[in-house]
């Protein structure tokens, strides 16, 4: 089959700096095809380039048998190239008919037509098996529905080609069955998706083919059906690298005392009679589908949720409300790091600092020697790729600022970490960083609790799992009765 699109031998540098050395991609008609690469593999540089935001140094570009220069993203967009980014770019505040129309809005007599707007997007997602009101405010709507309105915006503008990057990133389970189902229609219709994640098995589910980045180039591309978890892994990160998600026996002190206790545990909304306990220096995940009660568990240890009736207790005694919960030890790294556990237009020096004012502060004055100290040794331990303190921490990749968020709390000496998703929209590169980082933390005696939808990465952390199910625990798994991932998939399905 003849390729829709070709890059071919692409060049380009920022300064003296090469960021894209020979680095070729192509796509073909109907086709998704996933594009997977470390921090810095040149992913987004690649993309930037085919959607007009960046112009190449070297080499072509071919779309439909035809070499084209594109001079900026009105270029891309007139041959049918639209981009769904991590970060939605939807008004909020707009419906959802002048979002998807935003800038090429039908016109009656000069006039903006709202009436047609609404026809036209209600016709479009409608072909897109969405059932959302043209005419709902934006704000209103689930992740997965402003997913979806994205989508729609891209068609109508009558896109040939979607990239979509790290789409099910903030997406639940059913949202992100709900948007393959969508891929799969669009790709029967022609449309061609590049698909960008870090998530393995949604690479595997739904990709036809793999081009995976290195270094600037592109180092491998297969059919999916022909290339292994393995080989994609040596693939991003070198060969003869370990399997970064590969399991290490952990084995506590007879004498570890129990660190955290909570005793038939019911809260408002999900959760019912929860009761398990957690040592010092040991690794508990939390598995379960994405309602059954596992963030919630998480946030009311922390003090962030009304309990009804039982009770959680650090070393022995309770603590109730967040304020409890940090003097007692208790840290916890949220699911969103950008908007629970950054502030991403300040530092990494100042994100360190906010939550350790104590720490760093005489009087009425900030210690800035001492958090810059701490902020470099961070740097140093977590592996944190900046160009130092000061980096404003927005501008650095996802496994970074999840570093920085987990920097923080380490700072306090937690006596129990609570990690929700990690590793979510983290590179394999990283991901392998941070489930060594979080062995050493336990190693070093501090209890440990992980949540996860990711069973590869919570089989490679936990001493234990603990199975939820609407909102009950249901299960306990030692971590060496789990043979395979398909062990746990049943244990959730209750």
């Amino acid at each position: 089959m003849a390729n829709l699109l070709e890059l071919r031998d692409v060049d380009k540098s920022f300064a003296t700096i090469p960021v894209l050395r020979h680095a070729s991609f192509a796509l073909r008609p109907g086709e998704v095809h996933a594009l997977m690469g470390g921090n810095g593999a040149g992913k987004s540089t690649l993309m930037k380039i085919l959607t007009g935001v960046y112009t190449k140094d070297g080499g072509s570009l071919v779309f439909d048998g035809e070499a084209v220069e594109l001079a900026g993203p009105r270029d891309a967009e007139r041959l049918g190239i639209a981009m769904i980014f991590q970060e939605f770019s939807l008004i909020p505040t707009l419906s959802v008919a002048q979002n998807i129309f935003l800038h090429h809005e039908p016109r009656t007599g000069g006039f903006l037509n709202d009436a047609e707007a609404e026809r036209r997007a209600a016709k479009i997602l409608r072909d897109l098996g969405e059932d959302i009101d043209p005419r709902a405010i934006v704000e209103t709507l689930s992740v997965g529905a402003c997913q979806m309105v994205e989508i729609a915006k891209a068609l109508s503008k009558n896109a040939r080609v979607l990239i979509m990057d790290e789409p099910t990133s903030s997406l639940s389970e059913s949202e992100a069955r709900t948007l393959f189902g969508l891929v799969r229609k669009l790709k029967s219709e022609g449309i061609s998706i590049v698909y960008i994640s870090h998530r393995m098995a949604e690479i595997f589910e739904i990709c036809d083919r793999i081009t995976v980045m290195r270094d600037g180039h592109d180092a491998l591309t297969r059919p999916t059906g022909e290339v292994t978890m393995q080989q994609l892994i040596e693939a991003m990160l070198g060969e003869g690298v370990e399997a970064a998600m590969q399991y290490h026996a952990r084995r506590l002190p007879e004498d570890a005392p129990t660190v955290l206790e909570v005793e038939a545990l019911t809260l408002e909304e999900k959760v019912s009679d929860a009761s398990f306990e957690i040592r010092a220096g040991e690794i508990v995940g939390l598995a379960g589908l994405t309602a059954s009660g596992r963030t919630e568990i998480a946030e009311a240890i922390f003090g962030l949720r009304r309990i009804r009736s039982g009770e959680v207790r650090i070393d022995g005694k309770p603590v109730r409300g967040t304020d409890q919960a940090i003097a007692a030890g208790v840290a916890l790294v949220p699911e969103n790091r950008r908007t629970q556990g950054l502030v991403l237009e300040h530092s990494m020096h100042d994100n360190l600092i906010l939550p350790n004012l104590g720490r760093f502060t005489r009087g009425m004055f900030v210690r800035d020697g001492a958090g810059r100290r701490a902020a470099n040794d961070a740097i140093a331990r977590l592996k944190i790729r900046t160009d130092g303190p000061d980096k404003i921490v927005g501008l650095l990749s996802g496994g970074n600022q999840q570093k920085i968020v987990l920097a923080k709390w380490l700072e306090r000496r937690p006596r129990l970490l609570i990690l929700d998703e990690p590793t979510i929209g983290v590179d394999i590169g990283a991901k392998s960083d941070l489930v060594e980082i979080i062995r050493e933390i336990a190693d070093a005696g501090t209890a440990v609790m992980v949540i996860s939808s990711e069973f590869e990465e919570l089989l490679a952390m936990s001493d234990r799992v603990l199975v939820l199910h609407d909102g009950r625990l249901i299960k306990e798994l030692k971590r060496e009765d789990i043979a395979t991932e398909e062990v746990l998939h049943h244990a959730i399905q209750g």
